[in-house]
């Protein structure tokens, strides 16, 4: 995409959450993806989301994570339990609180950590996966493998929520001028929160609006920046915050993603400020957007289909 492209992209997408999350270029393809002719009948000719946002709950097998981010399915997930001492799952009628084991494990270690923050009992958390991972119904492009989640912003200062509490609440934007700057809702918390899920060897990737990683980048004085790497500004991401984790090591049929471009990634957060401020006009050239296929079994790696078949 043109610099000036992707600046328009950039400055449409900020004006709201966008639900999708961005995945920078694996180090390998999935294997053993399927041709049509090895589709079981009743998969064919359904989109993948239908057929994984039908079942509600996971798959009787080893816990494991196959395919990508955004191309993949989840066996063997666990959930994340609807309250616990330092957390609460938000949005219980979507049924996304399932991910691998490693990822809910992260997420509770998390809400500990966030517990010990001024004004903050634990987390919210949003979207983690569905039972069997997969694309989903609506929403998310990503959270395919159970090792995606999205932390909300607000601060959870009360965990006794209902059901329907957590159907109506809203989480609290953290933006001001359409991402340039945070505004008076961020506070020390936030960072300190973030650089702990950032500081966690398991994590591969931290998306947050580009204000935001540029408030942390000013703010660490400590000597150990390196966490803030893993720290990326994209589209929207101001309600929440989402965190990426790796594959577990040794995993077969997982993809991982590129490493992060070395350094702190500051002078790249800033520039994506400068051009929310200040945007060049749209070019009048650049090819508009192609429609977003829907994803098949086809496009999917081959296990998904016993994942799908599994009790």
């Amino acid at each position: 995409m043109g610099r000036i492209a992707l600046i328009t992209a950039l400055t449409i997408g900020l004006a709201g959450c966008v639900q999708s999350t961005p995945e920078p270029k694996a180090t390998a393809q999935p294997t053993g993806t399927l041709s049509s002719q090895s589709i079981p009948a009743d998969m064919q000719g359904v989109y993948a989301k239908q057929l994984f946002g039908a079942h509600q709950r996971a798959s009787v097998q080893p816990a494991a994570a196959y395919g990508s981010y955004a191309k993949g399915c989840m066996a063997g997930g666990v959930t994340l339990a609807e309250t616990g001492p330092t957390w609460q799952a938000m949005r219980l009628s979507r049924n996304r609180n399932w991910g691998h084991p490693e990822t809910i494990d992260f997420v509770q270690t998390l809400s500990r950590a966030a517990a010990q923050q001024p004004g903050w009992n634990g987390l919210y958390v949003g979207d983690i996966s569905q039972p069997r991972g997969g694309p989903m119904l609506s929403g998310h492009r990503s959270h395919q493998m159970g090792l995606d989640a999205d932390i909300w912003l607000r601060p959870a200062d009360n965990l006794a929520l209902s059901r329907v509490d957590r159907e109506n609440i809203s989480s609290i934007s953290m933006r001001r001028a359409k991402g340039a700057y945070t505004n008076d809702n961020w506070t020390r918390a936030h960072h300190e929160i973030v650089k702990a899920a950032a500081k966690d060897p398991r994590t591969a990737r931290i998306f947050i609006f580009p204000g935001a990683k540029v408030r942390m980048c000013k703010e660490e004085q400590g000597s150990d920046r390196a966490w803030l790497r893993k720290v990326r500004p994209w589209y929207g991401h101001h309600y929440h915050f989402h965190v990426r984790l790796n594959c577990q090591k040794g995993a077969q049929g997982c993809v991982p993603q590129a490493a992060p471009p070395p350094g702190d990634g500051c002078a790249e957060a800033e520039e994506w400020v400068r051009n929310i401020l200040n945007p060049p006009p749209p070019d009048p050239d650049a090819p508009a957007p192609k429609p977003r296929r829907e994803l098949t079994m086809q496009d999917l790696p081959r296990q998904c289909v016993a994942v799908l078949q599994a009790k």
